[in-house]
């Protein structure tokens, strides 16, 4: 309005200015008009005010950007020296962070929370357990702790936070697992697991006792060489067939003593028993009862595996953005240490009244005679 008024004054004289003095003129008059209405406080900031290159976010979530700026140097608990932030003038308190650093729940958004596992596989050692977690966490709404974490027979005095904190991130709509296979031999563990939530569904492997007895020693074998032979450890008398419980490799296939100890804290319901012989054959087959067991989709299914001759033992087919197949580590599908027939057959009768009463107690016979 003031430079139109100040045309207007201007335009009886015009007729007396050169074209080149009125040129002139029009440029410092506009020049002029610019000034008064960008003062150059708006337009160079003082150096001393760091507020236009951060982010105000309001206190609801909202981002309201002032200024691009690759950078900002203020930390959260600083007060920046232009902007006055009242609670009682503002409905909506301001705080300013730094560019490069998300809100939590964009940070939640895109990462999701670590939880508290909602299935764990417990055992058993030697029965299969890697395969199945292996195999299991290709579904999308599967995520699974990467190392044994031993927490509720080893490690329980740490705490559940501790727990938690080694958990992976999931979604709300994803499954958080892990697996640590000497749970199901360990006597406190079911009590521990049913006091953390009585809703954790539970996997157990099993697989014929003598094998998983004999592949136990082979692995032991392996790092320790000079180790006594398979049936000094397994009997304390072979001529008479007394076997000695007390080594673990024998113990560990009592699986009827073992599974009386859960069903004090856990519904048969809660339990499911994958075949570790069916995992070799069959494994699409185990997956999918795996899959419904925890209330997935059926997702992984047979186009996933293909038999490893040479390891004797499925592996997963080559991924999309991975160029070879995934088997399982070298210590997987390892031959065995030959072992005296005598030796095994006494073993299997010793075993054969666990293993009716094991069936029996499942509902499920593994055939392992």
């Amino acid at each position: 309005m003031a430079c139109a008024l100040l045309f207007s004054r201007l335009l009886p004289f015009s007729h007396r200015l050169t074209r080149t003095s009125v040129c002139l003129l029009s440029l410092f008059l506009s020049y002029l008009c610019y000034c008064v209405l960008f003062p150059a406080d708006n337009i160079m900031p003082k150096s001393g005010d760091q507020t236009p290159s951060c982010q105000r976010v309001l206190a609801d979530g909202g981002r309201r950007r002032l200024q691009k700026s690759p950078s900002c140097v203020l930390q959260l608990d600083e007060k920046p020296g232009s902007v006055e932030v009242s609670d009682q003038r503002r409905p909506s308190a301001l705080h300013v962070v730094r560019n490069d650093t998300p809100s939590a729940a964009m940070g939640n958004l895109k990462f999701g929370n670590k939880k508290l596992p909602n299935a764990i596989i417990v055992g058993v050692k030697k029965g299969g357990t890697r395969a199945v977690l292996e195999f299991i966490r290709i579904h999308p709404d599967v995520r699974a702790a990467g190392t044994e974490t031993h927490f509720f027979d080893r490690n329980y005095d740490r705490g559940l936070e501790w727990y938690r904190g080694l958990m992976p991130r999931t979604l709300e709509s994803q499954i958080t697992m892990e697996k640590t296979p000497s749970y199901f031999v360990t006597k406190e563990t079911p009590h521990r697991i049913s006091a953390m939530s009585r809703n954790t569904k539970l996997i157990v492997v099993v697989r014929d006792p003598v094998t998983r007895a004999i592949s136990d020693y082979t692995q032991t074998l392996s790092k320790t060489p000079d180790l006594p032979s398979f049936q000094e450890l397994a009997f304390r008398n072979q001529s008479l067939g007394i076997v000695d419980t007390s080594w673990n490799a024998i113990r560990i296939g009592l699986y009827a003593l073992h599974l009386e100890n859960w069903l004090r804290y856990f519904p048969l319901a809660h339990i499911h028993f994958v075949s570790g012989e069916r995992l070799i054959t069959d494994p699409a087959g185990e997956l999918a009862r795996v899959q419904d067991f925890l209330g997935l989709k059926r997702i992984v299914t047979d186009k996933h595996f293909y038999f490893n001759r040479t390891k004797g033992f499925p592996c997963l087919k080559k991924p999309e953005s991975s160029g070879s197949p995934r088997c399982l580590g070298k210590s997987k599908g390892r031959t065995h240490v030959q072992i005296d027939r005598d030796a095994i057959e006494q073993l299997r009768d010793f075993y054969r009244p666990f293993n009716v009463k094991f069936y029996e107690m499942v509902g499920q016979d593994f055939k392992w005679e």
